[in-house]
């Protein structure tokens, strides 16, 4: 059975997110912290709004 995407408990900042994404991904918690800001500053999509709904929807 693989990885599942979950809230990560050991690295978490707000809920968890972009650390349960790193984990998912094999990747740097801080990596995907970076992208996140990155691409808010962008303005691509709404990634606070799409983080808003990753913390509600995925498990813990």
């Amino acid at each position: 059975m693989g990885a599942r995407l979950r809230k990560s408990h050991s690295d978490r900042m707000i809920s968890g997110v972009c650390g349960g994404i790193a984990e998912y991904l094999g990747w740097d918690p801080t990596i995907v912290r970076i992208i996140f800001v990155i691409l808010t500053f962008l303005g691509w999509g709404s990634p606070i709004l799409l983080y808003f709904i990753l913390a509600i929807v995925m498990p813990d």
